[in-house]
């Protein structure tokens, strides 16, 4: 979470710990949205709304069902890339690629609303991370990199005209810009006018310790002249860069980005903008005239802050009350109706077959397992398991899940319930190991309290205990690791080694996240 050492009438970075990857950001009056990017995991496309551009909540997603069958399983790394927001004529629009089908647009009058069902503007591999442009004189715009793995094609931005209302795209584009001298792994363009000038904020260099570069121009076409606006510097910030900017009314800016944070995933950053008499902006601080600026760690809070807002992070605990998981659950594809079953003041995770990974059985590719972000370097996440198996083979659990994974589980074999410990880690050719630990034997008619404690640097400790405060914990510890394009994460599961038409559940009554 954001830190609270910050001084009075300060904020420090980042002000969102947690992966909230490839932000953009509006203003609509008072209120500030942010989109992200939410990869293969479902709800899809997460909305967050703030006052002071430090304290954000989590109100929405875009969508949640996609009219795309493969996303039913699981497609590490595939799914929403990179999105953009904008306000235009009365409408929320956000426009999305996923790799391998195209580019999308939804639209809503209001973003704690419904959506409409994401409409394909463009069917094409390789074209990743949209943003549109409504101009002055009525004709839209979109602006678009490439992800080389689908199209053959990377460091380039193109322009196609856009029919106003974002369905179709009106040419066969136009090259506007080719990074590959100057700004290699060119991406995810934010396009803006301002000043009598089109701009183009647009992350190159790579994720782990890439720069933010600025591209301006008299006319869409060209010609395009760029500046680097923010780079690491001497901080400890890598790769500060890929986001958007807002002006708030007093013309005070301020620009959003992430930096990779390794398992934790891609944490939001807040940084102070300003003009520059020559017309280029200025990003962070500045050390010496001659270089771009560097992140800030700390800063006076935005002008819109004055009022006190109160601390708000993005949620973390559920007391799964309604019987369904809070907005801050994800689930690894598209859900299924059987996937959760009717409770009031609990959530019942029904019991679904494990997929198999190169032959064997595995976790990695389970659907339905129930998750959501690290909120923090260090945290604990403890929650009560109460079994309802129905067959042997059935399991439930915690678990902690990347391209390394480990779970504490309690599973009904020949009648009994056994506590074990899962792991899993995929090698760099892409063989998945697995570990099996018997931990316990648990009767099934009883309560099991399950936590978890994350150290810094992602080292984990699982615990196990009957009243949810004398622990007995579990050895071996296992250290986290970062998913597909994604941190690490967090959550519960229910899983079973064959199909069933009368599937058993595990049956949730809290989830508390301390940290």
């Amino acid at each position: 979470m954001a830190n609270h050492a910050a001084r009075p009438g300060y904020y420090q970075n980042p002000v969102i710990h947690a992966d909230y990857s490839d932000p953009d950001i509006v203003r609509v009056g008072d209120d500030f949205y942010l989109v992200a990017s939410s990869f293969n995991h479902f709800p899809a496309l997460p909305v967050l709304h703030s006052k002071d551009l430090v304290n954000w909540s989590l109100i929405n997603h875009v969508f949640s069902t996609f009219n795309l069958p493969v996303y039913d399983s699981v497609q590490p790394g595939k799914g929403v890339w990179a999105p953009s927001i904008r306000y235009h004529d009365g409408k929320f629009w956000v426009f999305f690629s996923t790799p391998d089908e195209g580019i999308f647009m939804s639209c809503a009058s209001d973003p704690r609303g419904s959506w409409s069902a994401p409409h394909c503007v463009k069917q094409a591999k390789g074209w990743i991370d949209p943003c549109p442009l409504w101009d002055d004189d009525g004709r839209a715009w979109l602006v678009h990199a490439f992800a080389h793995s689908r199209s053959g094609r990377k460091h380039q931005l193109q322009l196609l005209e856009m029919s106003p209302d974002g369905r179709s795209l009106l040419d066969e584009g136009l090259i506007i810009y080719d990074g590959t001298l100057d700004n290699p792994t060119l991406e995810g363009p934010k396009l803006y006018k301002k000043h009598g000038w089109y701009y183009i904020f647009a992350p190159a260099g790579g994720v782990e310790t890439g720069w933010q570069t600025v591209l301006r121009a008299r006319a869409l076409q060209g010609p395009w002249e760029t500046r680097v606006v923010l780079q690491q510097g001497e901080t400890r910030v890598n790769g500060p860069h890929q986001g958007g900017f807002v002006e708030l009314a007093n013309a005070e800016c301020w620009f959003m980005h992430f930096q990779d944070a390794d398992l934790y995933g891609r944490l939001v950053h807040l940084q102070p903008m300003s003009w520059q008499a020559d017309g280029w902006p200025l990003i962070g601080e500045q050390r010496s005239p001659d270089e771009p600026g560097q992140p800030v760690s700390e800063h006076l809070m935005p002008s819109v802050a004055q009022q006190p807002q109160g601390f708000r992070q993005p949620q973390t605990s559920d007391d799964f009350a309604s019987g369904h998981p809070g907005k801050q659950w994800q689930w690894q594809a598209q859900p299924q109706p059987n996937w959760l079953e009717p409770a009031t003041n609990a959530l019942r995770l029904s019991c679904q077959p494990v997929p198999e990974y190169n032959g064997e059985q595995a976790l990695y590719l389970q659907p339905n397992l129930l998750l959501q972000k690290f909120p923090a370097r260090k945290f604990s996440a403890t929650t009560c398991l109460q079994a309802d198996f129905h067959h042997p083979g059935e399991m439930s659990g915690l678990i902690i899940y990347g391209e390394r994974y480990a779970a504490l589980a309690l599973s009904q074999h020949e009648g009994q319930g056994k506590i074990e410990l899962i792991a899993a880690w995929m090698s760099d050719t892409g063989v998945l190991h697995q570990q099996q630990h018997d931990i316990a034997v648990w009767p099934l008619n009883c309560p099991l309290w399950l936590r978890v404690e994350v150290k810094a640097g992602g080292l984990c400790t699982f615990q196990y205990g009957e009243n949810g405060c004398d622990w007995q914990p579990v050895t071996p510890c296992f250290a986290a690791g970062k998913g597909k394009w994604v941190g690490a994460k967090l959550g519960l599961f229910a899983a079973a080694d064959q199909p069933s038409k009368w599937a058993g559940a595990g049956v949730y009554t809290q989830f508390t996240v301390e940290s």
